[in-house]
């Protein structure tokens, strides 16, 4: 019986053993593609070898089959996250149900934004494209009209897992968050780094003491990246009253809201995008997930009050915005600051319009919103006390200050235009 038992053993796993050889090593053949890419582009290929799928796979794995000279190069296809599903299809499924899958639609919710901008900053990403050119490529969402009407086809999985070498030892590290995560309106790079979480980690790597981007917000290798507030650190419903109204103003002034409090097509990309929780249970799961990240080295009682008072810094600082958004909506009822033509938000600012604004005072309003309410809360959620008051909550209120003085001037002068 033993001897029989061995024999139907040896008499199947060879071949299979045999085969996976066999298919192994015909994929790990050096592709046709190399003979001229070595000249033309030799650190792409540099790149592919050394990395895992080299081992596996050949260009047309990504690429297709139909580019076989100079001639034709248009037709190499470019790989999409349809592409990297057929071999990583958990990690696919995670990465499409979070953010960053939606990176290209929060760029369609601005008024305008296309056709203000230089045609190079958009077509070849020299700006905010050249971070958010991640977008649904997955053909069954393609062939949705109501996502259609949103999203742009980008770039995905190699946003992190750069070409050609796809390395999962490169993403790992928090320099493959360093390039999008810094700077203007998300600092995340510079608050992390120079927090204690950032330095335990960098000062000794082998021993990865402190967190990484990674280990927080892809807890267990989970890629649908997410956060309890979202980017534009608002949520609703709220049972705050007081912070509540702070955070209609400033719902108004995003054009979420009507001037009635009423919901705008604006709340569509919004909802679309998930830059916001819209509802309780969403917040709550990110949050929950959260606490049990951060209890890895945290007791309960530490992670939910340092968190709460996080979350008390979004409160404090939207007080400020709220109350500069109101002093300029005042501006413009009273016809001291002219309506713009497209201005859906009327009689509010319109802080999506960025930087393509036509008064100083609004330009400050713009970079209350997108630099120091940003850095005000994102650097209390990342152990950063510097961040949060010199580069955060001060500004807000010194710029509140300016804005006090520069409304009350405008309407000096708008009384003594009258009066000529």
């Amino acid at each position: 019986m033993m001897n029989l038992r061995k024999l139907f053993l040896w008499g199947t796993i060879v071949p299979t053993a045999f085969l996976i050889v066999l298919v192994s090593s015909a994929w790990s053949k050096p592709s046709t593609c190399e003979d001229c890419h070595l000249k033309l582009t030799p650190g792409i290929v540099k790149d592919f070898n050394r990395g895992k799928m080299s081992k596996r796979l050949t260009c047309k794995a990504c690429h297709g089959r139909s580019h076989k000279s100079a001639l034709d190069y248009a037709k190499a296809k470019l790989p999409t996250i349809s592409t990297c599903k057929r071999c990583h299809s958990k990690q696919a499924k995670q990465y499409m149900s979070g953010k960053h899958f939606l990176g290209m639609l929060p760029i369609t919710a601005f008024p305008g934004f296309s056709h203000q901008q230089p045609q190079a900053f958009i077509d070849g990403q020299k700006g905010c494209n050249g971070c958010h050119n991640m977008g649904i490529t997955d053909k069954k969402v393609r062939k949705n009209a109501k996502m259609r009407k949103y999203y742009k086809y980008g770039m995905d999985c190699q946003n992190c897992h750069t070409r050609h070498a796809f390395s999962k030892k490169e993403a790992l590290q928090p320099e493959a968050c360093n390039s999008c995560h810094t700077g203007f309106d998300h600092a995340q790079w510079e608050m992390w780094s120079h927090s204690k979480h950032g330095a335990a980690y960098l000062t000794d790597r082998k021993a990865h003491r402190g967190p990484t981007c990674q280990d927080c917000h892809m807890a267990g290798g989970n890629h649908k990246v997410m956060t309890a507030w979202g980017f534009l650190a608002l949520r609703l419903p709220e049972s705050d009253k007081q912070w509540m109204g702070y955070r209609v103003t400033i719902l108004k002034a995003l054009g979420v809201l009507d001037k009635n409090g009423k919901p705008t097509p604006r709340l569509d990309v919004v909802k679309a995008a998930d830059m916001a929780r819209l509802d309780k249970k969403s917040w709550d799961t990110e949050r929950a997930k959260m606490e049990s990240t951060c209890q890895k080295c945290h007791s309960a009682d530490f992670v939910k009050q340092n968190l709460k008072n996080a979350d008390l810094m979004i409160k404090s600082s939207d007080k400020i915005l709220a109350e500069a958004i109101d002093i300029i909506a005042g501006l413009y009822r009273d016809k001291i600051i002219k309506k713009q033509t497209n201005q859906a938000t009327f009689p509010y600012p319109d802080l999506l319009n960025f930087y393509e604004v036509r008064t100083p005072i609004e330009q400050i309003l713009y970079e209350m919103f997108m630099d120091f309410r940003m850095k005000t809360y994102q650097a209390a959620f990342h152990m950063m006390p510097d961040y949060t008051t010199w580069y955060g909550y001060a500004k807000m209120k010194e710029s509140l200050v300016e804005i006090k003085g520069m409304a009350e001037q405008m309407r000096i002068n708008a009384k003594n235009t009258k009066k000529k």
